[in-house]
């Protein structure tokens, strides 16, 4: 059970690392991100350089601390710190949450899958309005898929296809990158033939105060929210969980650059696209058969690791607190694995009900920013408060939360649009609401929460019981001295698959009269890199076998 939900914490810190980035990246990064840049520009790189400053914020502040605590789950910290009660509320609210988030990820995915598959008429899968795959099953098949694999292999499942994917995906775009600027006539031309403003940092709508309160929340997300937890726990020892978080923090202040370039691209090939499907038009734009398939299966495969990793979190999460600790806490390990599997079909379950309902609910870029503007602050700022502060307990979770949920539901469902609240004396604060909605979101889902813990530490004089409990797990955790060592699986399993890709690309040579030597080029970068890899591999076991015949003598 301990390898299926925290990877034995034998991790190495780079796996954790690109798994943290990838688990941040999703077919939502193409079609919610790939969106704005093609709408907005250059803005959208701006708003995923936040990510990358928060993700350097939690490495220096924050990662090392959730490994030092001994805790083998971000479910047993809260406990210990704040009560059963807490991790009850935890569970249910961040569950609900992180499914809307996923189910917006499992949407967006299959608009691109639905985007590149057309089928022949009387196929029962078929769309008639489109003649492409039907949403619907779009949907329902890849939420199959990811419960599948999820169910069979666990977080390390999570973690070789992020590591994988990482590099297919990334390569994938360096590609594009000079192509589709070679298509519009080079960077001078696409710099003239953009749009007003494209190149602007911020807009009327993502302004800096937008800028730095979504550094903030994310902050609050990759220190706290409980998959980027178990990167943090399942690495050896805390110098990991530090390296793997600046790693991710500096993956996120270089890449937005390459990948949101395409869909700006295809602003001026195409100015008359569905801003949804422009990342994958860009694509189909200026890739040869073959790689616009390996480029669908990459973002099927980012998308894939989101999901699994919210479905393994939460599965381990319910078999834990509450299938071994309420219903049988004599549970053997093969009784927690099958039950966490049975927890993984029927999150999955669910994500895929509420993916086919995002077209409902008012689109995936309108849901995805005001969810995680009004929830993730209230939700677990006081987590990242309780790793430092000694006096806040219980109540700041309960009044933290509650202030900010209140005051977001009278703001944005009673004063908003048609809100109950709305007369006409109240008709401008609507209109003002209506009109600076980002500015009100954040404004709640950030600076509320930390006004409120600000308070509720100077009131507070004595010390939390919860406190002390972690405080005397640190010091066990310490005495006992116990080690584990980085495993080496990760690196042959994703050289190995390197390999397999590489075969493939040199193989559509045959089949590709015109781009052959793109993709016998795109090939040999792929075997480069995996004996770059087998060659680290092998340089890391000499250094061990000297090391311990140096010690043996």
């Amino acid at each position: 059970s301990q390898d299926m939900f925290a990877a034995g914490g034998e991790s190495p810190w780079w796996t954790s690392g690109l798994s943290a980035f990838m688990t941040m990246f999703s077919a939502g990064t193409f079609v919610v991100w790939g969106g704005i840049a093609y709408k907005h520009g250059f803005v959208a790189v701006i708003i995923n350089l936040c990510y990358g400053v928060a993700a350097l914020l939690v490495g220096v502040f924050v990662a090392g601390r959730w490994k030092k605590l001994g805790v083998k789950t971000p479910a047993e910290f809260i406990e210990l710190r704040f009560g059963a009660a807490a991790v009850q509320f935890y569970t249910w609210a961040m569950m609900a949450f992180r499914i809307l988030g996923v189910a917006v990820s499992l949407y967006s995915l299959s608009i691109i899958l639905v985007a590149m598959m057309p089928l022949g008429a009387g196929n029962l899968l078929r769309d008639p309005a489109t003649g492409n795959l039907s949403l619907f099953w779009a949907i329902l098949i890849f939420g199959g898929i990811v419960v599948i694999y999820t169910m069979a292999g666990g977080l390390w499942a999570v973690l070789m296809t992020d590591v994988l994917q990482f590099i297919v995906l990334n390569l994938a775009v360096l590609f594009i990158v000079p192509l589709a600027l070679a298509e519009v006539g080079g960077p001078a031309a696409f710099i003239a033939k953009a749009p007003d403003g494209f190149f602007a940092l911020t807009t009327d709508k993502y302004t800096w105060f937008f800028m730095v309160g979504w550094v903030m929340i994310h902050f609050f997300m990759i220190g706290a929210e409980w998959a980027f937890v178990q990167r943090f726990i399942c690495v050896p020892n805390a110098k990991d969980a530090k390296k793997s978080t600046y790693l991710f923090g500096i993956l996120y202040l270089v890449s937005p650059m390459f990948w949101l370039l395409p869909p700006m691209i295809y602003r001026v090939i195409d100015p008359n696209a569905d801003p949804k499907q422009a990342y994958i038009l860009a694509c189909r734009a200026v890739l040869p058969a073959g790689m616009v398939g390996l480029m669908v299966a990459a973002m099927f495969s980012a998308t894939a690791s989101m999901v699994s990793s919210q479905l393994n979190v939460f599965a381990g999460v319910l078999t834990d607190e509450f299938y071994r600790r309420l219903i049988r806490p004599q549970a053997s390990e093969k009784s927690l694995v099958n039950m966490g599997r049975i927890f993984t079909i029927i999150i999955g379950a669910v994500l895929v009900g509420v993916a086919l309902a995002i077209p409902y609910l008012g689109g995936a870029e309108k849901l995805i920013i005001t969810a995680a503007s009004l929830m993730v602050g209230p939700l677990l700022a006081p987590t990242i408060w309780g790793l430092f502060s000694r006096r806040v307990g219980i109540n700041a979770v309960w009044v933290t939360a509650g202030i900010s949920f209140v005051l977001g539901l009278i703001v944005k469902v009673g004063l908003g649009e048609g809100g109950w609240l709305v007369a006409e004396g109240t008709r401008s604060i609507s209109d003002w609401i209506g009109a600076n909605g980002v500015t009100v979101d954040l404004t709640i889902g950030v600076v509320v929460p930390i006004i409120v813990l600000f308070i509720m530490q100077h009131l507070t004089k004595a010390t939390a019981e919860g406190w002390n409990k972690v405080d005397r797990l640190i010091r066990e955790t310490e005495r006992s001295g116990a080690k584990s060592e980085a495993s080496n699986l990760p690196a042959k399993i994703v050289a190995g698959c390197l390999v397999a890709c590489a075969v493939l690309m040199f193989s559509l040579t045959a089949l590709n009269q015109q781009d052959r030597l793109l993709l016998g080029g795109f090939g040999g970068v792929l075997l480069l890199i995996a004996a770059v890899i087998f060659a680290f591999l092998q340089m890391k076991k000499t250094r061990k076998t000297e090391s311990v015949e140096a010690r043996t003598h």
